[in-house]
């Protein structure tokens, strides 16, 4: 097991608080800065009863404040458990571990998986049906603000007992703790470092952007040579520009907190890095197996790309480490070098968007049993296995061990002291919006890579930033 504490050492440019910084970094396994994001819904409450604790005198109220927590002896079985799932890459498993646990106990649990991109209109329409999600995800405190009404406090449960770190969990203004994080991942470069030796370099002269260039540009001019590229397709349809809307776009506004670690989505950026945002994107579509012209319309599947090796580099994040490890076992992951002075002390970007959430409209029966269900997922041997091998790390005490490379490599990192880069997209104001605007600007400029076509994609990352900002807010 992985058993780490991330510490943070400063960027030469940037000055760090480290008494802030610590309480926002705290982990056993890889611990990162949590600053969550992602979900922006439509708010209400409803009644309905705080779900089991494992503490007998602890009565946490409801999310309406007008029901107590159920009767510790009374069974679940009455109830059932529908789980809306955030993360399409998950859903064969998570629907292995709704029938286990069905075959166990006779509670019937739905997984209904969303669509990448489609979380958050899909939550909207599920919570006003009659028959709502009893588990949903919220992700941030933007989502917390929206659906605070609608998750039961977990203060005191007995899934918040099983925890073995606070750093994921998600709580309102008055305390109430809404959500709890259910995993952790990270995301960055990924390396298949028998290529790169292939291609006559090796990973040592990897250290920063001027290093990672040097070896992509040569992969590059002799692919057909060697019989591989050095990145992978970077598509920008729906099943893959997040990769770069989302996780690349991360580099930019980590450094653009400069030390001070948002706690809110600020209403403005000011875009000082995305000079360092293009030196990697150029770098990325410039030298990968599809001309940038033909990234618009995807179909390029990125993961098969890299596990037949076709490519040395993915744009990736750790939940692709269980599906590649049989056929790229020496995968490793790298920082996204930009060019950034001190990049050289830069670790992986490692946080959440993964947080539990138990819905205060469902029925005392239906609580009870989505409970029961979250603390067996974490506690069972069978279940957590299987759930830890897709997530890649659990944050509870009797979760398996994680066997997950990426994670290793960014514990790793941390141990010789590079500062880790805490999910700052998370933060993105109307996060669809604002991304489907990223996503145009960026298919204008793949297609012709002028400086009038960059400015557009400076003006969707800043300007839009503040105009989906005050979409969101009034």
């Amino acid at each position: 097991m992985f058993s780490v504490t991330f510490q943070k050492t400063a960027n030469p440019n940037i000055i760090y608080q480290e008494e802030h910084e610590r309480k926002k970094l705290l982990a056993l396994t890889l611990a990162a800065v949590m600053t969550l994001a992602l979900l922006a819904g439509c708010g209400g409450k409803d009644g309905g009863s705080t779900p089991d604790t494992s503490t007998p005198d602890t009565n946490a109220p409801a999310a309406d404040g007008n029901t107590t927590a159920p009767d510790d002896s009374k069974p679940a079985a009455s109830g059932s458990v529908y789980w809306l799932n955030f993360k399409p890459e998950s859903d064969e498993v998570l629907q292995n571990v709704a029938k286990l646990y069905t075959e166990k106990t006779g509670v019937e649990v739905k997984v209904v998986t969303a669509a990448a991109g489609t979380y958050n209109q899909q939550l909207n329409a599920e919570m006003d049906k009659s028959n709502p999600p009893t588990l949903f995800v919220i992700g941030n405190q933007a989502g917390v603000k929206d659906w605070a009404d609608y998750a039961v406090d977990l203060t005191g449960t007995a899934i918040a007992n099983e925890l073995n770190t606070d750093a994921y969990n998600l709580y309102d203004e008055t305390g109430k703790l809404v959500s709890i994080g259910y995993c952790y991942e990270c995301y960055g470069i990924i390396v298949n470092p028998d290529l790169v030796e292939k291609a006559g370099h090796s990973m040592d002269e990897i250290t920063n952007f001027d290093g990672l260039k040097a070896v992509a540009e040569d992969i590059h001019a002799r692919a057909a040579e060697l019989g591989f590229d050095a990145f992978t397709s970077c598509d920008m349809d729906g099943s893959s520009s997040w990769r770069f809307t989302g996780h690349m776009a991360n580099l930019e506004y980590y450094y653009e907190q400069e030390g001070n670690v948002w706690t809110e989505c600020p209403p403005t950026i000011t875009g000082k890095y995305m000079d360092n945002f293009k030196n990697l994107y150029d770098l990325c579509i410039n030298n990968s197996l599809t001309d940038p012209k033909e990234l618009a319309t995807g179909g390029h599947d990125a993961s098969t790309e890299f596990k037949t090796g076709k490519a040395a580099f993915q744009v990736q994040g750790s939940w692709e480490y269980e599906g590649l490890k049989n056929e790229v076992p020496n995968a490793t992951m790298i920082p996204y070098y930009c060019g950034v002075s001190g990049e050289e002390k830069a670790g992986l970007n490692c946080g959440t968007e993964n947080c539990w959430a138990i819905n205060s409209k469902a029925s005392a029966e239906d609580q009870q049993a989505t409970m029961d269900f979250m603390v067996w997922c974490v506690t069972d041997p069978e279940a957590s296995r299987m759930l830890v091998d897709t997530f890649g790390v659990m944050p509870y005490k009797n979760a398996a061990e994680s066997t997950n490379g990426f994670l290793a490599a960014a514990a790793e990192y941390t141990d010789n002291g590079c500062y880790v880069m805490n999910w700052a997209t998370n933060f993105q104001p109307n996060v669809d919006d604002y991304r489907a605007a990223l996503v145009a600007a960026l298919n204008q400029y793949n297609a012709d890579q002028s400086d009038a076509n960059w400015e557009q994609v400076r003006t969707a990352f800043v300007d839009g930033w503040a105009v989906q900002y005050q979409n969101a807010n009034g």
